[in-house]
C-alpha cells in the first residue's frame, strides 16, 4: 500500500506497520491510519473519480488502507441516497437540510461500511473466521458482508438486541452467542473469545481500518453535494467510530483539495447514555454511564472509540446534544412523514438533535446542514410501531369508516 504511511497511536505517537491485523497499541490507545497525501494526489482528481462507474464506497481506493489487488468484498455497500429535505428544513427553520439514507446499505445500516473494510482486511490476513461484538447493526452487517464472502462468523450481542438484528444473524448463518448483561460484558467475552482462537477482529475498539471504511460516508456525502461543504454534518454517536470515521474521511478530502473547508460536526447522543457528549460539555475525561435509553445501537456506556470521537468533536469545533427517548421517537415520525426515510431510533438521532439544536436556536435559517440516518427502521419495528401509532383497525364497514375518521379528527379531501 504505497499510499499508506503507517498506523500512529492518537494517545502516545507510537508507529506500526500498517499490516492486516494491527490492533490497538501497546499503551491501549488507538491507533490511526496515515496517508501519503502526495502520493494521493498525484494520481487522484475529481476527474479521475467523475469517470469511474463503480458506484460502491470502493470508488475511492485511493483514500481506503487496502492493496491494489485486493477483492472488493461481493456486497455493494456505499453510494446510498442524498436526498435534499427543503420541507423539513423550512419546518425546522434551516437554510438547507440534506438527509443521506444509509439504511439502505445491504443490511441495513451504515455498519455495513465497516464490515465490508473488515471483510477486506480479515482477506489479506488469510483469515477464514471473523467476529465481534455489536449492540446489533455491526453483528448484522460483519455477518452479512463475511456470508457473501465465504467467511464464518461468531457475533457476540447482548440479550436486549432487538429481534429483527438476530433474525439476521441466523439468516446469514453466524453463530449468535447471546449475552446475558449490558455490552460492556458483551465485548469483554468477545475479546476472550477472539484471543483463545485467534479469530480475525471487526471490533471496532480494537481494528483500525473499521473507521477507515465508515469514513467513506463523508467521502460520498461531499462528492454527492458536489463538494460543496456544509456548515454542520449530524451523525448519531455510540461508541465513537462511527463520528470519528466521518471526521477523518472529511480531513482526507481536505488534504487532497478536494474540499476548501471543514464542517462542524453534530453529536447526537442518547440522554440516558450520553458519556462521549458529557464530557466534551463538562469539559473532562469520559466516564462510563448506564444503557437507558431504547436507541439499542447508541446505547454504549463504556466507548472504546472515546479518543477518537473526542478529538473529531473538539478539532471541528462541534456541537453536542443529547435526547430523551422521546425526542427520538418524535424524530421517527418527523423523518418519515417530511422525508420518506425510515430510520430506526439510533438511525434517526442525528436528525432528531438538528431539530432540537433549531428549537434551542443553536441553528437557524442562516445554516446549511447534512444528517446521516445510520439504520433502517425495520430493524426495530416495535419501536417503529410505539413511536408512530397504531393502525386504524375496523371490519369493511363504510360507516365505521366514517366513525373512525370523525374520532380521529380526519377529513380526507
Amino acid at each position: 500500500m504505497r499510499h499508506v504511511k503507517f498506523g500512529k497511536c492518537v494517545k502516545c505517537g507510537r508507529e506500526y506497520p500498517a499490516v492486516p491485523n494491527l490492533t490497538n497499541c501497546e499503551c491501549g490507545g488507538m491507533i490511526d491510519i496515515v496517508y501519503d497525501y502526495d502520493s494521493i494526489q498525484s494520481r487522484f482528481t475529481k476527474e479521475t473519480l467523475s469517470a469511474r462507474t463503480d458506484f460502491s464506497m470502493w470508488r475511492y481506493r485511493e483514500l481506503l488502507p487496502v492493496e491494489a489487488d485486493t477483492e472488493a468484498p461481493p456486497l455493494r455497500v456505499g453510494w446510498s441516497p442524498l436526498y435534499e429535505a427543503p420541507r423539513l428544513a423550512a419546518e425546522l427553520g434551516l437554510g438547507r437540510l440534506w438527509v443521506k439514507d444509509d439504511g439502505l446499505n445491504p443490511t441495513a445500516s451504515l455498519k455495513d461500511r465497516a464490515s465490508a473494510m473488515a471483510v477486506a482486511k480479515a482477506r489479506e490476513a488469510g483469515a477464514r473466521v471473523i467476529a465481534c461484538s455489536s449492540t446489533g447493526n455491526a453483528a448484522s452487517s460483519l455477518a452479512g458482508n463475511a456470508a457473501a464472502a465465504g467467511l464464518e462468523t461468531y457475533i457476540f450481542v447482548p440479550a436486549r438486541a432487538p429481534k429483527g438484528k438476530v433474525a439476521q444473524l441466523m439468516a446469514f448463518g453466524a453463530t449468535v452467542i447471546s449475552v446475558q448483561g449490558s455490552y460492556e460484558d458483551t465485548f469483554e467475552l468477545s475479546r476472550q473469545a477472539i484471543d483463545h482462537w485467534g479469530w480475525y477482529n471487526r471490533n471496532a475498539a480494537i481494528n483500525p481500518y473499521l473507521s477507515e471504511g465508515k469514513k467513506t460516508v463523508a467521502l460520498e456525502l461531499m462528492e454527492q453535494l458536489g463538494w460543496q461543504v456544509p456548515d454542520y454534518i449530524a451523525i448519531s454517536v455510540g461508541d465513537g467510530c462511527t463520528i470519528a470515521g466521518l471526521w477523518k474521511g472529511l480531513k482526507d478530502l481536505h488534504a487532497i483539495g478536494f474540499i476548501d473547508r471543514l464542517p462542524r460536526l453534530i453529536s447526537a447522543q442518547a440522554g440516558g447514555c450520553c458519556p462521549i457528549n458529557r464530557a466534551i460539555a463538562e469539559d473532562r475525561p469520559w466516564e462510563p454511564m448506564a444503557e437507558n435509553t431504547l436507541a439499542d445501537s447508541i446505547a454504549v456506556g463504556v466507548p472504546r472509540n472515546a479518543d477518537k470521537a473526542l478529538l473529531a468533536i473538539r478539532e471541528s469545533n462541534g456541537l453536542v446534544v443529547n435526547l430523551s427517548d422521546e425526542e427520538i421517537m418524535a424524530a421517527q415520525k418527523l423523518l418519515g412523514r417530511s422525508c420518506g426515510v425510515f430510520g430506526e431510533p439510533a438511525g434517526v438521532t442525528g436528525t432528531a438533535g438538528v431539530a432540537k439544536l433549531c428549537r434551542q436556536g443553536a441553528l437557524g435559517s442562516g445554516d446549511t446542514v447534512a444528517s446521516v440516518v445510520t439504520g433502517n427502521g425495520l430493524k426495530d419495528v416495535a419501536n417503529a410501531i410505539a413511536a408512530c401509532g397504531e393502525p386504524i383497525s375496523i371490519p369493511s364497514d363504510m360507516d365505521r369508516l366514517l366513525a373512525a375518521f370523525a374520532e380521529r379528527g380526519l377529513r380526507p379531501a
